[in-house]
């Protein structure tokens, strides 16, 4: 269950402070391009145990006139899209504004769960300001202040009543679960669509379109040439009106969803604009939620090719994604149908490795000698001495190592072990997670 959590408002509410505070100071994913549609911020949080992922949908406006109000309405159109609760943010020492009147009226049409939250009320002074919020006719006022997060907790409390807890035991999973889901991902334009038509023809043999734990989520049973798991199909698939310059945000606004249902993702990106920063943030999205990925360039039939410009190509892309950059690349066409299937086969090897399970005496054997022989180096006069080490029970690969000072060891050691684990038991496009322990 994908629970996602929108913030909208005015400029200068305080959206952002109150995003972070939501996420509990993780890093939030950001697209350095400048201009107008910089600093989008995706992130993660928990609250009592029910995860939520949060999108800020700040600083995305025209600062002029009727565009500046249309950017604010196309925001709140969205939020009420994509979103299962929309945390609406105005502003207690600016009072309340025409603009806030308009954004209420489409909340107040919307079916969606909309929590009204003045913000900067910073002192037991300003309780009697915040009555005039009522006339918005959202229902319970919370007031609280963002930057010192007074109130938030209260805010917390009802925002994940409605929340499912997230299901961690794969026992329980049905037998149409067990079977890999994958989700095809990417820009606009970057050939998602033809794809999915291409996999999902006539021709094809799907069994079930089965509507997913979310409503932008149905999972189709596809089954052909000896290939069987569950597409994930999501909005972003879907036509929908067009959203002009914020459109590139809300292709991963919609993204996120798919990415965290999904086991591995194909991230689709189109040849002829080649590998951007909006890429990388769909990247960065699918290995912090520890996804297999295949990365897919389309629309290589367009691309004036000399004797190695895939190899380029590719060693540009790897190069980008850094350090995690153990990734399969495949070029293809979608409307040639050239190395359709091969991506797809990829996306399955991919899941496979996922899955894989090494035995704690076959990790040991083949990494503690090597361990031995490049031991980590002695930091404030202290050796540390690894004594053994074991794969956790998690879904994606981890691993945890087990040693008499693990304080000391740092990030260059650990990507000295993953490269020797990748090496030997093949996690090719599968994030991993190494953590070093006391024993």
């Amino acid at each position: 269950m994908t629970n996602i959590i929108a913030i909208v408002g005015r400029p200068n509410v305080g959206k952002s402070t109150l995003f972070n505070r939501l996420c509990g100071g993780r890093d939030a994913i950001v697209d350095p391009t400048s201009g107008v549609t910089r600093d989008r911020h995706y992130g993660h949080g928990d609250w009592n145990g029910k995860f939520y992922s949060v999108i800020d949908t700040g600083g995305y406006v025209h600062q002029s006139g009727d565009i500046f109000e249309d950017e604010i309405k196309k925001q709140v159109k969205l939020a009420i899209d994509e979103s299962d609760v929309i945390l609406f943010m105005v502003d207690a020492k600016e009072g309340l504004t025409a603009m806030d009147e308009d954004v209420a009226k489409m909340l107040r049409r919307s079916k969606k769960r909309v929590l009204l939250v003045v913000n900067k009320v910073d002192s037991y002074k300003m309780i009697n300001d915040i009555h005039e919020f009522h006339r918005l006719g959202l229902g319970e006022i919370y007031s609280v202040a963002s930057t010192s997060g007074s109130g938030t907790g209260d805010l917390m409390d009802d925002v994940v009543k409605g929340f499912e807890e997230v299901e961690t035991n794969v026992d329980n999973q049905t037998p149409l679960d067990d079977l890999p889901k994958i989700a095809i991902v990417g820009r606009p334009n970057a050939g998602k669509s033809s794809l999915v038509n291409m996999l999902l023809g006539n021709d094809r043999n799907i069994v079930t379109p089965i509507p997913g734990t979310t409503r932008d989520s149905i999972h189709t049973h596809y089954q052909y040439f000896g290939l069987d798991f569950n597409l994930i199909d999501t909005a972003g698939i879907r036509k929908k009106a067009k959203v002009t310059e914020n459109i590139e945000f809300y292709s991963v606004m919609r993204a996120i969803r798919s990415i965290e249902s999904s086991d591995v993702c194909i991230l689709m990106v189109d040849a002829e604009r080649g590998f951007e920063a909006q890429d990388l943030n769909i990247f960065s999205l699918i290995e912090k939620n520890h996804k297999g990925v295949v990365i897919l360039v389309n629309k290589w039939d367009l691309v004036e090719k000399e004797t190695n410009t895939h190899k380029y190509f590719e060693e540009s892309i790897l190069n980008q994604i850094k350090p995690f950059s153990d990734v399969p690349v495949v070029f293809t066409s979608v409307l040639t149908k050239q190395r359709i299937f091969k991506a797809v086969e990829t996306a399955i090897l991919v899941y496979k490795n996922r899955s894989k399970k090494i035995s704690t005496s076959a990790l040991n054997d083949f990494i503690l000698p090597i361990l031995e022989a490049m031991p980590p180096p002695v930091t404030k006069g202290k050796y540390v001495r690894i004594k053994y080490a074991m794969q956790l029970p998690t879904v994606f690969p981890s691993f945890a190592f087990f040693c008499n000072h693990p304080q000391y060891l740092k990030e260059p050691y650990k990507r000295f072990i993953e490269n020797k684990l990748r090496e030997k038991f093949d996690f090719n496009g599968v994030p991993m997670e190494i953590y070093f322990r006391q024993k």
